[in-house]
């Protein structure tokens, strides 16, 4: 009988967990109960057989004030869940996003425990943010799994780990994004739908809101029919009612992921922040403007990066670096204003050469992004940690 193989895996926040539930059901799928689990996760993860080491509502803190006032539990967590792994000594450790978190974890239990090799999923943006960070990776990370097509060929460049293409999470909802039939109007009728997405923070929701507002306000002037849907984070609704009570055009606050993917499928435009949602928006093939506006600690990374090179990339818009053409329109700080905004909006609601260029461009993301072999993305991931444990001779 084959020895059990025990698997370790870090998390801190859910965005992670759903990442590595779904790993750890493609390593049951092949190994079947000769793999066992230690370490940090989530209800998803612990549903696939994980006992936590402790709550990961602990760790999952977003923004530089919220953190400041959590870092000594943060801390405790970090060497907490380094004597958990030490004690368990798992064949082979899986740290999952949540870089603040993981990659704390990851740099003492490399030193506490160099035999264990060490898997990261989910590259830090290096090519936008502290590229240096690639090279310093490899002391305690021996493979990298990707979201991103691109980001194999980044850390090649800048001599970060050894990085594996795994697929990104979105390309296996498409269905969940893509309109059904009728579901999107056709653009022969006057009615018009706008999605607009002002962030899933505080600090942006603090500095987008208001001119989104003023945007949506020009918009309605021009479109008496225009609807407005505004998909919102649980934590920031109340927020986000506050701040939209005046506008000119009331937008319909959607609650949850369900009722977000159906906006997307029904908007012909979206006015969003830079992140995560843009590349939503592409796969579900809503034309859009992008804005971003950074804090003042930002903005001073920002004037000293025109002396020493820190952001790398030529756009903050995931779509566009995929695509490797800047398509989507962007905006940042002083370029974000109602007027700028609300007419490239306005071009992107008709039937113009803007609104079709960006919609042809992005069909060409499911060839960029699709794996080989139809594999979904927890099994290429898995295949990678197979492949660790081999070289290990635990297989």
């Amino acid at each position: 009988m084959s020895a059990l193989v025990k698997v370790g895996l870090v998390v801190g926040e859910e965005s992670g967990d759903f990442l590595g539930a779904a790993l750890m059901a493609s390593l049951k799928d092949t190994l079947g109960d000769r793999v066992a689990f230690c370490g940090t996760g989530g209800q998803g993860m612990q549903s696939q057989g994980l006992t936590s080491v402790f709550d990961i509502a602990d760790t999952s803190v977003m923004g530089i004030t919220a953190v400041l006032q959590r870092l000594p539990l943060i801390i405790k967590r970090v060497h907490q869940t380094v004597d958990a792994l030490v004690a368990e000594n798992p064949d082979v450790v899986v740290i999952i996003d949540s870089p603040d978190f993981t990659h704390n974890v990851a740099k003492r239990l490399r030193k506490k425990a160099p035999h264990i090799p060490i898997i990261g999923y989910v590259s830090p943006s290096v090519w936008v943010w502290r590229p240096g960070r690639a090279r310093k990776m490899t002391a305690y990370v021996d493979e990298l799994l990707a979201l991103l097509p691109f980001e194999p060929a980044v850390h090649k460049r800048l001599g970060g780990p050894r990085t594996h293409y795994v697929g990104h999470p979105l390309i296996e909802r498409l269905d969940a994004l893509r309109p059904g039939e009728g579901e999107r109007n056709s653009l022969q009728e006057p009615h018009r739908v706008l999605v607009v997405l002002p962030g899933s923070r505080g600090s942006e929701i603090e500095r987008l809101l208001p001119v989104f507002g003023e945007a949506v306000a020009k918009l309605g002037a021009r479109h008496a029919d225009l609807e407005v849907l505004l998909p919102a984070v649980s934590h920031l609704r109340a927020r986000i009612a506050e701040g939209t009570k005046d506008w000119a055009v009331q937008p319909l606050i959607l609650d949850g992921e369900a009722a977000k993917h159906k906006a997307f499928r029904r908007a012909h435009a979206a006015l969003a922040a830079s992140g995560t949602v843009t590349l939503q928006l592409a796969i579900s093939g809503v034309p859009m403007a992008v804005a971003y506006k950074v804090d003042w600690f930002f903005r001073r990374i920002k004037d000293l990066n025109r002396i020493f090179p820190i952001v790398q990339a030529t756009s903050m818009v995931l779509p566009n670096i995929i695509l490797g053409r800047n398509v989507i329109p962007e905006y940042l700080d002083e370029q974000v204003t109602a007027d700028a905004l609300a007419q490239r909006v306005e071009a992107l609601l008709s039937d113009t050469a803007e609104r079709r260029d960006q919609i042809a461009t992005f069909q060409a993301l499911d060839d960029i992004m699709k794996l080989p072999d139809g594999q979904r993305q927890s099994q290429a991931a898995a295949r990678v940690v197979l492949d660790v444990l081999h070289r290990q001779g635990k297989l």
